[in-house]
């Protein structure tokens, strides 16, 4: 089938790792809930389990997690009676494809991931072998749906691309035209979240300083101290995007507020070019509480009954499952696995 014939269909996922920040509502849970709003996609989001123990996951927490961070999809606006919602392990699916991938990729392809070496660093003999395969079976979480778009932020775009290997591969090997090259889809203001105290860092939960970030579970004041207090410069904003060239403090807050306003950056500047950041950080954080402030509560809601989350996330795991087990079942035909 030509990629014209596949279903649009949007799949992504993150790790129950616990610790959400701006940045993963920015990168990911905002324009998750904008795809599935926007109607033209059939939306499949994911609490990505068994990535999260390519590395050792106390078991206690890892269910802690996954159902906060289930939790957070909801708050966010991910719709479950409009979006699937599933954690990875109870589609089964997933893993299987994911094994049929091992066997399509290559070693020297996984060799190049860079996000393997950035996690395995020097002590790579020592990494979990899920680790170092993990992109075969991201590949698999998303051809497991046919999925014809993902969003992803700049970090991903290489386990994308091996996605799109994997998939030209397969149709290659065995003569069809079953998996569709998945595309990217990078768009936003903030895909990229830098940090309150170094604008040249990436925005993490794992920075030691906690005013670096804004979590996902604090509160107004703290979320308008956090912004109050993040590092900038001395000098106005510009008016115009060049000139925040070498301002990387000023371009993550304007990055912010574009990002949260669903504004472009030149419209901010236009907004509030020449102002210091006196008057522009006050703005910004009444714009931050106003969004996240909400979802915050929601989160705590939701958190306080776990059943109706499980009772979700069991439902998805059915409506996954209509989707996946016949794309499995003719990859296996196609494959030559015997009673498929």
């Amino acid at each position: 089938m030509s990629d014209s014939q596949f279903t649009p269909r949007v799949f992504s996922g993150m790790q129950p790792s616990g610790g959400l920040t701006l940045g993963n509502y920015l990168g990911a849970l905002k324009r998750y809930v904008e795809m599935q709003d926007e109607g033209t996609y059939e939306t499949v989001y994911c609490m990505v389990d068994l990535h999260a123990i390519t590395v050792w996951q106390d078991p206690a927490e890892l269910a802690a997690k996954t159902r906060e961070l289930a939790a957070a999809y909801i708050a966010a606006g991910v719709d479950p009676e409009r979006s699937i919602l599933i954690n990875q392990s109870q589609v089964p699916e997933h893993a299987q494809l994911g094994w049929v991938f091992n066997c399509v990729a290559r070693m020297g392809w996984m060799q190049r991931m860079t996000q393997f070496k950035d996690k395995a660093g020097k002590n790579a003999q020592n990494a979990s072998l899920g680790l170092f395969g993990y992109p075969a079976l991201m590949a698999a979480d998303i051809l497991i749906y046919h999925a014809t778009h993902v969003p992803v932020g700049d970090d991903q775009k290489q386990h994308l691309e091996l996605t799109r290997d994997i998939a030209a591969k397969f149709n290659h090997d065995y003569g069809v035209d079953f998996f569709p090259l998945t595309e990217p889809v990078i768009k936003g203001a903030a895909t990229r979240v830098m940090s309150l105290r170094d604008g040249s860092k990436k925005m993490s939960k794992s920075d030691p300083s906690d005013a670096s970030r804004i979590n996902m579970t604090d509160d107004a004041d703290t979320i308008a101290k956090k912004i109050r207090k993040a590092k900038t410069d001395p000098d106005a904003l510009p008016s115009e995007v060049k000139g925040l060239e070498d301002r990387p403090e000023a371009r993550n807050l304007v990055n912010i507020y574009a990002a949260l306003a669903d504004m472009s950056v030149e419209q901010v500047l236009a907004d509030h070019g020449g102002a210091q950041f006196g008057t522009f950080k006050p703005a910004l954080a009444e714009l931050a509480v106003a969004k996240l402030s909400p979802i915050a509560s929601e989160m705590t809601r939701l958190m306080g009954d776990v059943t109706e989350i499980d009772r979700l996330l069991a439902r998805g795991a059915e409506q996954a499952r209509e989707i996946t087990a016949p794309i499995l079942k003719k990859t296996y035909e196609i494959v030559g696995m015997v009673g498929s």
